[in-house]
């Protein structure tokens, strides 16, 4: 797959000129965005995806299409996963509604900062160093299987602890008491302190750095091509800040959505040690698009199905999660 100056230049700069603009209109008034206005940003940026989809297909064919889908819809559903940890920061840090938007928007780019240099990074040693392929496999097996035991051992309803960045943060800097709007410094009685929406811009961001982490050997896992690995990682991030508040507290009932995160990334990284044995001459045949992109949607609806189902029952019964 061939992609000149010229389409790497237009698509960076269409897609950071949406961006920038989405920032500068929270900047301007943060704000609590009602459900119409989600409902709109998200189904644009969706079919602005499948767009992109379509345009990948009538020039790189319906392999490279196909690659994308599958990409973007995993780090979707990677990012997705993410929100759940947002939600429990938000809350713990007590993040006042109308200034959660700009927090999750500092935070979508603070992620896709970190997936950038990993993306050009992964694409670097994967084209020199074909065997990296085994660890990219086997850390997302052992991704799965940490996801599996976390969901067995923990409650849903776990409390965020501080990390190692944000216990540094607060060892450097004093803060003040109170939000001040969405700055990050203020001067209190002559000296400057720096807000609480700094430190829950560093939970975020250190949050962010540990997700990309495992997002990034995934999509590499769908596709090795840099142009798409990137799209799929932007178009994934873009709408998560209105569906934050779209779903609120109904990403919880998504309760198998972990199970169903670790048959995909189980899955990718048994595909890439294949693709691996197959770079060396050791096996002759590789897990097909088509295939991978099925393994995904199907376990991605009956993921969202049954966790439906499973949070319905616990409604009716009024049992807690």
């Amino acid at each position: 797959m061939h992609v000149s100056d010229i389409v790497w230049g237009v698509t960076l700069v269409v897609m950071i000129a949406v961006l920038l603009f989405d920032v500068l209109v929270i900047g301007r008034k943060p704000h609590e965005p009602s459900m119409k206005e989600c409902g709109l940003a998200i189904s644009f940026y969706v079919v602005a995806a499948l767009g992109f989809g379509v345009f990948v297909w009538f020039h790189w064919g319906s392999v490279y299409a196909g690659e994308f889908i599958a990409g973007w819809l995993t780090e979707y559903s990677l990012s997705v996963d993410n929100l759940f940890i947002f939600l429990i920061i938000m809350a713990s840090m007590k993040v006042p509604r109308q200034l959660q938007q700009f927090a999750l928007m500092v935070g979508i780019i603070l992620a896709l900062v970190f997936r950038g240099i990993f993306i050009a990074a992964g694409a670097a040693v994967i084209d020199r160093f074909a065997w990296v392929f085994f660890i990219f496999g086997a850390f997302l097996v052992y991704t799965a299987f940490d996801l599996v035991k976390d969901y067995r051992e923990q409650d849903h309803e776990e409390e965020a602890t501080e990390n190692f960045a944000m216990r540094q943060v607060k060892r450097i800097f004093k803060f003040s008491d109170e939000f001040e709007g969405t700055k990050l410094r203020v001067k209190v009685d002559g000296a400057h302190r720096m807000t609480p929406m700094f430190l829950v811009i560093v939970a975020l961001g250190s949050t962010d750095l540990l997700f990309a982490l495992d997002s990034i050997p995934a999509i590499f896992g769908l596709t090795q091509q840099a142009y798409l690995v990137f799209s799929a990682n932007v178009f994934a991030l873009m709408g998560l800040r209105q569906l934050y508040f779209l779903l609120g507290n109904m990403l919880k009932k998504l309760v198998y959505l972990s199970i169903g995160l670790a048959v995909i990334l189980a899955f990718i990284g048994a595909k890439l040690v294949l693709h691996a044995l197959h770079h060396y001459g050791v096996i002759v045949w590789e897990v097909p698009t088509t295939i991978s992109l099925g393994v995904i949607i199907v376990t991605l609806v009956v993921t969202t199905i049954a966790s439906l189902i499973k949070s319905r029952g616990m409604d009716v019964s009024g049992d807690e999660k």
